[in-house]
């Protein structure tokens, strides 16, 4: 009897188990019978340092020790490698050494996509009934995912083109149009004006997104590629948006030699 009682009890935490999954995979906020996905999403991830996996290795700047030294990450490519034509993996190296200077970010250069979903800083979507738009703390950039009749890019630029559609929760962005100038992380790997990016974000919960981008770029690839990441509510009281306008920061790197030679 006991364990009758005991089996049963399971059945109906089984059951109950079952149950909140379900009330939690249909509770997904939504606009217009689409998934609301309005709200400060961040990814937790060591993607912006690397998208494959790597141990922790100094920085390059040494003078300034564990600051900014590399913390070990689990890579985000499908497969685990980039899979670089042989040129591009020797450009690939040459960007990885001249890394302190080379990476668009630390000019405060915009981040092109997909960088800039996986940036260690938040950013915004702004859902409507109409048009998406993504707002990101990084050096103030935006784009406006169009979800009306496809458009194509008037000109190449950081951010590109972005054309949107639903298929079934998932909410899908065609980028075309970009300027091949951002790199994909601090670790060199790149892309030319020839790639061609599709992004998926579909809830999971209500507080969490999978992020899927599928890269294609014949110039430098021998074949499309992907990245898988999860990007994270940001749910703290009062949380929002603060700027982070990093130009100030890059003059010196910028234009410091200039400065030095009208000193002389």
């Amino acid at each position: 009897m006991p364990q009758m009682f005991a089996a049963t009890g399971l059945v109906i935490l089984w059951m109950g188990n079952s149950v909140a999954s379900g009330q939690t995979a249909s509770s997904f906020p939504r606009m217009g019978g689409k998934p609301n996905l309005n709200g400060i999403w961040e990814s937790l991830s060591t993607a912006n340092w690397d998208l494959q996996d790597h141990s922790a290795y100094a920085g390059p700047m040494w003078e300034m020790g564990a600051i900014v030294a590399v913390p070990a990450g689990q890579g985000v490519v499908e497969g685990g490698s980039i899979p670089y034509l042989p040129a591009a993996a020797e450009k690939r190296k040459q960007n990885f050494s001249n890394r302190r200077s080379a990476d668009p970010e630390a000019k405060c250069y915009l981040p092109g996509i997909p960088r800039a979903t996986y940036l260690p800083y938040p950013f915004q979507i702004v859902q409507s009934d109409k048009d998406i738009l993504f707002v990101y703390e990084y050096a103030t950039a935006n784009r406006q995912v169009n979800m009306g009749k496809p458009r194509e890019a008037v000109a190449d630029s950081w951010m590109g083109m972005s054309n949107g559609h639903w298929e079934g929760d998932s909410l899908v962005v065609d980028v075309t149009g970009l300027n091949g100038k951002a790199w994909f992380d601090r670790a060199g790997d790149f892309s030319s004006d020839g790639l061609h990016v599709v992004e998926r974000y579909a809830l999971t919960d209500r507080d969490h997104v999978a992020y899927e981008a599928t890269m294609e770029d014949p110039k430098v690839f021998t074949r499309p590629w992907k990245i898988h990441l999860t990007l994270y509510r940001r749910v703290e009281k009062g949380f929002q948006l603060l700027d982070f306008k990093c130009i100030p920061f890059a003059e010196e790197l910028l234009y410091g030699e200039f400065r030095k030679q009208a000193g002389k």
